[in-house]
């Protein structure tokens, strides 16, 4: 047997971040991310109406790719730093500006079929002392196995490996999973822990359509004892608008591909944002129930004995237990291999505009823009 650490993190993006993600409230930031999906499911309409083109020209003009002009009417705004979104455009022709500024800016393209384009969220480099404490915890947790939510892609999550990390992860996978705004989930291995396999579940769907928001991506990793673990990442449906249905739906989801690994005695472990908290310390998230049932084929990292939540019991911003949104879930045959395991908050500083009382952060964060994440990390040590 040999000592075997399992991560999971959410990282709020490396390197870029979306505007809409740190708007001045929520309630704005989920309302910008609201119209850009919109637009972007109706200019996949085969023909445009005029009602779509109305709102298209709408919902342009409050992502601040369109504006109104002193005589009241919609036109270009021709800057290389809006706001909140960038219209792009690769082929054919989707608008025309009149000459006469008193007129409004007119949606020529008929229908998907007349242009090449899509609609793009506006990113901002992440605080660079937020980056390097992001690198911190990670390098402080010194997992063997660490799930990453909410990375760019591949490409920066390597660069992040190599530049901040010094390569201490010999495998690192990210695969592009349903959110189309640069918040994926991805892995990083150490030496000795070797990807045999990768799954993707971003085709999955039910009768109410696609599953998962991001991807439930299931790797299958060696260790140097020869045991096996499948790990399973993943990033639920964030609350903004609700959102219980569609976790439910997730989580759904993963208790099957967890039931039929199990059935196969594969050692499982799930692992990510789940994005739901517990009503109280002794009763699952609503939502999340079908991966928490008394006898399922999974245990919650935080009813183990010997596990350390620490002063608070959540993981996000002021750790309530309804902020518990970060979980490790391991098969039951896992449970006796379990030796410990914490939530690690040093890099969390949260919306508040004081230093955190409840748990030690690093010097180096004097604001909230310094955090590493507002996720804690979640650890799990076996011994395998």
């Amino acid at each position: 047997m040999s000592a075997v650490s399992v991560a999971s993190f959410n990282v709020e993006n490396l390197f870029a971040r979306p505007t809409a993600f740190t708007a001045e409230t929520r309630a704005l930031g989920d309302a910008v991310v609201a119209h850009y999906s919109e637009f972007n499911a109706l200019i996949g309409n085969p023909v445009y109406s005029n009602v779509d083109k109305q709102r298209m020209r709408e919902i342009l003009v409050v992502l601040d790719v369109y504006y109104k002009n002193s005589h009241g009417a919609v036109r270009r705004r021709f800057t290389q730093t809006p706001d909140w979104a960038w219209l792009r455009k690769n082929r054919g022709s989707f608008d025309s500006e009149p000459a006469d500024p008193h007129r409004d800016v007119e949606i020529t393209a008929t229908g998907r079929d007349d242009w090449i384009g899509w609609l793009e969220l506006v990113t901002e480099s992440v605080d660079e002392i937020g980056t390097r404490m992001t690198a911190r915890v990670i390098r402080d947790v010194d997992a063997d196995v660490i799930a990453i939510v909410e990375a760019e892609d591949r490409p920066s999550l390597l660069r992040f490996n190599r530049d901040l990390l010094d390569g201490r992860y010999r495998h690192v996978m990210l695969v592009d999973g349903n959110d189309e705004r640069g918040i994926d989930v991805g892995i990083m291995t150490k030496q000795g822990f070797p990807i045999r396999s990768i799954r993707s579940n971003v085709d999955t769907t039910d009768t109410s359509g696609p599953i998962f928001s991001r991807d439930c991506c299931q790797y299958e990793i060696d260790t140097p004892s020869g045991a096996v673990l499948h790990v399973l990442v993943n990033h639920f449906k964030s609350q903004s608008g609700g959102g219980g249905s569609k976790r439910r739906r997730q989580a759904d989801q993963v208790r099957r591909i967890a039931d039929q690994l199990v059935g196969e005695g594969k050692h499982v472990i799930v692992a990510g944002d789940l994005n739901e908290g517990q009503p109280a310390e002794d009763q699952p998230p609503t939502n999340l129930a079908a991966l928490f049932e008394d006898g399922g084929p999974l245990r919650s990292c935080y009813t183990l004995p010997g596990f350390d939540a620490g002063k608070r019991p959540g993981t996000y911003d002021a750790a309530g237990i309804r902020d518990r949104l970060d979980y490790i879930l391991l098969s039951t045959d896992l449970t006796p291999n379990f030796v410990k395991g914490e939530v690690f908050r040093k890099g969390v500083w949260g919306s508040r505009k004081t230093r955190p009382t409840n748990w030690d952060t690093y010097p180096e964060m004097t604001a909230s823009v310094h955090q590493a994440s507002d996720h804690a990390a979640v650890v799990v040590h076996l011994d395998l």
